[in-house]
This record gives structure tokens, C-alpha cells and sequence, in this order.
């Protein structure tokens, strides 16, 4: 029936989690053990002097025996609490390293494959080729703007120059008169004229 509903979820809890459980049980229980002796301690202090009253010495100082060795423990207890604290912060350090190493090896790995996509010799070529680009779209509006150089505009000048100083070649002019046209024939002639001026204005 647990299965029924799918697989069974995998616990979170590492190694580590169960070790830093332990050691804090482990302290607790210490802790627990150091009430106890202290509250024995303080009755059989108080028995001490109780059998000092009452004229027994030597019961009083076997008693006495007992706590003082009991106050050792007590001292060792404390030692051994103080060594279980210090190995609870250890171990919850050393799980925070390993996440932020983890995480430093998850960016170190994600960077490398970008690396593998893109190399420095792509990188340097696609620079190169935007360089150009630039440079040629510069060309172009700078044509476009009509922004000529002073070399263009001295070579257009020159060229001008020799230009107007070509010599145009006219058509000759008869040497011998042009013979005179009968007084019919002028008449087409002066309506031809009077309509080109006509045309002209």
C-alpha cells in the first residue's frame, strides 16, 4: 500500500544531519547528568553537616570524599560537553563549505561549456568582422553626407581645370557665299522663323 501512490520520496537527511542529531542528544543527556550530580552534591553537602552536628566525623568526611569525586566527574562532564559543542559547529561548518563548494564547481562547470561555445579565436574574429563593418558603414555614410576628403576635392578641381581648357571643336566655316535664294523661296523661310519665335516666347 505505500507504493501505491508512487515511489517512495528519498530522505534529505544526510549522514552529516544524523551525525550533528547525535552529538546534540549526546550533550543534552550531559547537561541532564551535570542537574542531577549538582542537586546530589548540594544534598550531600548538607548531610556533611549534618553528621558534623551530630558528632560523626568520619562518616562526614567519607561523605565529603564521595563529593569531591563527584566533582571531578562533574569538571569532565563539562570538558567533554564543551568537545561535543565544538565538533556540532565543526561539522555544521564543514556542510556550509561543501554547499559553497558545490555551488563554486555548479558555476565553474556552467563557465566552461560557454567557453567551449565560444572560443578566442570566434570571439576575436566576430570582433574583427564587426570592426570592419563599422568601418565600411562609415564609408558609406560619410559618401552619402558628402563628406569628400581634401584630396577629393583638389582631384575634382583638377579635373574641372582640364575640362575647361579642352578645346571644342566647331564645325568649319564655309570660305565661299552662300548663294541667294529666290523670292519664293524666302517666303517658307521667313514663316518658318516667325514660328520659332513664336514657339520661343
Amino acid at each position: 500500500m505505500g507504493n501505491l501512490f508512487g515511489k517512495k520520496k528519498r530522505s534529505r537527511v544526510t549522514e552529516q544531519d544524523k551525525a550533528v542529531l547525535q552529538l546534540k542528544q549526546q550533550r543534552d543527556k550531559l547537561k541532564q547528568y551535570q542537574k542531577k550530580i549538582g542537586i546530589q552534591l548540594e544534598k550531600e553537602r548538607e548531610l556533611a553537616r549534618q553528621l558534623l552536628r551530630g558528632g560523626k566525623k568520619e562518616k562526614a568526611k567519607l561523605l565529603l570524599k564521595k563529593k569531591r569525586y563527584q566533582e571531578q566527574l562533574l569538571d569532565k562532564t563539562e570538558v567533554q560537553i564543551s568537545n561535543l559543542e565544538q565538533m556540532v559547529q565543526d561539522i555544521e561548518f564543514a556542510q556550509i563549505e561543501m554547499k559553497v563548494i558545490e555551488g563554486l564547481k555548479i558555476g565553474n562547470d556552467c563557465l566552461q561549456k560557454m567557453h567551449e561555445m565560444m572560443s578566442i579565436e570566434e570571439v576575436e574574429r566576430i570582433m574583427d568582422e564587426t570592426q570592419e563593418a563599422v568601418e565600411y558603414q562609415q564609408q558609406i555614410d560619410e559618401i552619402l553626407a558628402g563628406g569628400l576628403s581634401q584630396d577629393d576635392e583638389d582631384a575634382i578641381l583638377a579635373e574641372l581645370d582640364a575640362i575647361t581648357q579642352e578645346e571644342i571643336e566647331l564645325p568649319e566655316v564655309p570660305a565661299e557665299a552662300l548663294p541667294n535664294l529666290p523670292e519664293k523661296d524666302k517666303e517658307p523661310v521667313k514663316n518658318l522663323q516667325k514660328q520659332a519665335m513664336v514657339a520661343a516666347s
